[in-house]
């Protein structure tokens, strides 16, 4: 089978490149409703085209606000973190400065 296109696999998803819409057999050639059906396709192919390519944004936006709050929630821990680590530096310094003081005081 050597189709080009059908309607469920088109060449092209781009609405401008694809074909016309060939007037059917039953209705007069220019008549209104034919006119309407072809822009109405054209329309609703452009409309869904705008919403399929704002979906990865949205996406993206809420993969973002997701990992806003993860950073939100892990914060704490991270502070806690680190102020048990300055207070095991200042722990540290002050036995260095009490050593050093005692060496002082036995010389």
């Amino acid at each position: 089978m050597n189709t080009v296109g059908t309607i469920d696999r088109p060449l092209t998803h781009d609405p401008q490149k694809q074909a016309p819409m060939k007037p059917s057999t039953y209705e007069p050639a220019g008549s209104a409703t034919q006119d309407f059906t072809t822009t109405g396709a054209k329309d609703s192919r452009q409309n869904r085209t705008r919403e399929m390519q704002l979906i990865p944004e949205a996406m993206a936006r809420a993969h973002m606000h997701e990992r806003l709050q993860e950073a939100e929630r892990e914060r704490p821990a991270v502070r806690l973190a680190s102020a048990r680590r300055m207070q095991r530096r200042a722990e540290r310094a002050s036995r260095r400065a009490r050593r050093a003081l005692a060496m002082a005081v036995m010389q």
